[in-house]
């Protein structure tokens, strides 16, 4: 009895120092990928990319929408700029520019109806455009508790699975959790995932990536004319 209950003490303390010791790893690792994305923030300024953004929810009637575009993305030291342009909405045409940041604000341009909506409210948004672009290891932990899940090959690059929960209390009510594939080596994700609560959520995925290379001119920008109905909220 005495001889198994000390196999018994001793396995439980094994296992303990087992968890210790892959806890202690887990967080060199995460360490380690925060201080990559430290160096890759430094010299990231500009990326484009094939992106698609599916949209699903569960409830209360299961639904998915897949729009597909290319993304823009600049970072230099008086802020960051993001457009995206999106061509079709489930195999449809449908074209229409994302443009952040725009005097402090995020407009949406329709081209169908021919309509621009402002959202002057950016701060609530800004956290999410900012994720998995040229954003370094310590802009990361100080808006994210972030939790290192291991590195995932996506499309033959090795990215570290980051999931992450967000200090600010307005951020995570809008969106509980988000996961994000990023690239340690050029601070750029290749995929991202966004639980935005009540069953619903939006994958991106983003192909033929190109880092710190020319955008195009029309990169931030849209055309209007004078029948562009113009909505802010």
């Amino acid at each position: 009895m005495h001889a198994k209950n000390g196999f018994v003490i001793a396995a439980f303390v094994l296992l303990a120092a087992f968890s210790c010791s892959r806890a202690a790893m887990a967080a060199d690792d995460l360490d380690s990928v925060l201080s990559r994305l430290d160096a890759a923030a430094a010299r990231f300024h500009t990326t484009s990319a094939n992106v698609e953004w599916d949209a699903a929810q569960t409830d209360p009637i299961p639904d998915t929408d897949v729009q597909k575009g290319v993304e823009y993305y600049e970072r230099t030291d008086s802020g960051f700029r993001m457009g995206v342009h999106i061509a079709t909405d489930n195999g449809q045409s449908s074209p229409k520019v994302l443009v952040c940041c725009v005097k402090g604000a995020i407009q949406l341009y329709e081209k169908l109806p021919n309509q621009v909506t402002t959202l002057s409210k950016l701060s609530q948004y800004e956290d999410w455009f900012r994720l998995g672009f040229g954003a370094s290891g310590k802009e990361l932990a100080a808006k994210w508790d972030i939790k290192y899940d291991g590195p995932e090959t996506i499309n033959g690059v090795k990215t570290a699975k980051l999931e992450m929960i967000a200090k600010d209390p307005s951020v995570r009510r809008n969106v509980p959790k988000v996961i994000l594939w990023i690239d340690p080596d050029t601070a750029v994700s290749l995929k991202q995932y966004f639980d935005e609560g009540q069953g619903q959520s939006r994958t991106c995925i983003y192909t033929n990536i190109k880092v710190n290379q020319s955008l195009p001119k029309d990169a931030f920008t849209f055309t209007t004319d004078k029948q562009t109905r113009f909505i802010t909220r």
